[in-house]
């Protein structure tokens, strides 16, 4: 396929410039806003005719297609919303269920971001690519670089490593390098960064790569061309907020479409408790995340049921970051602990028939948390983002792989001696 027609422009600075050298901020340096693709075409045409995730090409800055990518689902809830009292209820799956043409086969919406990433044009030829995880993203960039032999080296944290499961062995282009037990998501983060600082290596980029966000956004584009309009809720669990993020820009780009309605969905996000890093803040009404000591935020992670949702150091007060988001949509945060999205889990599975993972389940426990404080109407349109399911049946289905590490690293490595084992490890 050609290069979707697109340029990039800042948050902050308002420039425009062209996606050459897999850009990731602004050649202004605006380093605290993040910038955008903003897109030639302004109304979706949705491309059946393509494979997966890619029917949605027009607002994903790419420029290949890569086999094995689905797509989000979305449908209208029958028995969930009849035990809720709600008449509009919409469910985006991301997962693995067949019957329902699901079919993301790590059970998770990061397949969107992979697929949609791994296809943007990239200047980086004959270097590697570094991503940085909790878990659900190293499965799917895993399964993407592997089946379409792209170099890859992931960095998660040691305690997260049965997340780094695939339903084939990964090929050798795929590297794993983790931080030792007791460590969290910042710390591979920071062990990312080491690697990066060497030519042969390049980051992915996270919440500041573009492809990631659209690929994520995809979810937004399911649901309002299913629905037909643009929802009035938006419910989510959060990690980075990156996923929230991507849904705000959807959103923008519909009411410029002009055909869904000039509707700004409200962000509905939430935490697993007590790692409450973004929640805190936005409930103190600051820009600025809230103090929290690293000993205490690992102490923390290690209590939470949702690992995924672990980022210390999220795009949440940079200029178009999720404090923006929240504002923009007057939205808001929830806090939801392990019981509470533990049942609501069961919940879903009861009513649905289907699991759902333990961030799924954060987000239905704030979606029954504000039906039950009034903070939605029960005829509203709601889209509630099932960030990952069936994993538990594809396990069930499926012969299982495990990578194992290629290094452990501590807390405290020396940098150079990581850029020693790491250069040794690609030859």
């Amino acid at each position: 396929m050609e290069k979707t027609d697109y340029v990039l422009e800042s948050r902050c600075c308002g420039a425009q410039f062209a996606d050459k050298n897999w850009e990731l901020e602004c050649p202004n340096k605006d380093g605290a806003a993040l910038i955008f693709a903003n897109y030639a075409k302004k109304q979706l045409e949705v491309k059946e005719e393509l494979p997966g995730l890619y029917k949605f090409s027009d607002w994903l800055p790419v420029c290949r297609i890569l086999d094995g990518s689905g797509a989000p689902v979305t449908y209208k809830s029958e028995a969930l919303a009849a035990r809720l009292g709600l008449s509009r209820l919409y469910i985006t799956f991301n997962g693995y269920w067949p019957e329902k043409g699901a079919a993301m086969n790590t059970g998770s919406f990061k397949e969107c971001e992979a697929y949609s990433v791994c296809a943007r044009y990239n200047d980086r030829l004959g270097k590697v690519m570094v991503v940085a995880s909790a878990g659900n993203t190293a499965r799917a960039f895993a399964r993407v670089c592997s089946e379409n032999k792209i170099p890859l080296l992931l960095c998660l944290p040691e305690d997260n490593l049965d997340a780094l499961w695939s339903a084939q062995p990964l090929d050798s282009c795929v590297k794993v390098v983790v931080t030792a037990k007791g460590s969290d998501y910042f710390d591979s983060i920071h062990l990312s960064n080491i690697i990066c600082e060497m030519d042969k290596f390049y980051p992915e980029g996270g919440a500041k790569n573009v492809a990631r966000r659209d690929g994520m956004g995809t979810t937004v584009l399911s649901a309002v061309t299913a629905i037909g309009r643009i929802p009035d809720y938006y419910f989510q669990a959060v990690g980075s907020g990156t996923g929230a993020i991507a849904a705000w820009e959807a959103n923008l780009r519909f009411i410029a479409d002009g055909r869904y309605g000039d509707n700004v969905m409200k962000l509905m996000v939430s935490q697993n408790s007590p790692f409450t890093l973004m929640y805190d803040s936005w409930k103190a009404g600051s820009r600025e995340l809230l103090p929290l000591d690293a000993a205490e935020a690992r102490r923390q992670v290690e209590m939470i049921s949702a690992k995924v949702l672990s980022n210390r150091k999220p795009p949440y007060s940079l200029k178009g970051g999720l404090f923006d988001a929240l504002t923009a949509t007057k939205g808001d945060m929830f806090a939801v602990t392990n019981e509470e999205a533990l049942a609501a889990a069961q919940l879903f599975e009861e009513t649905e028939g289907i699991d759902i993972e333990p961030a799924a389940g954060v987000a239905l426990a704030s979606l029954l948390q504000a039906i039950a404080g009034g903070k939605v109407e029960k005829d509203a349109v709601i889209m509630l983002n099932i960030t990952g399911g069936g994993v538990r049946r594809f396990r069930s289905e499926h012969e299982l792989f495990y990578k194992k590490p290629d290094c452990i690293f501590p807390v405290d490595a020396d940098p150079e001696t990581v850029k020693r084992i790491v250069t040794e490890l690609f030859g």
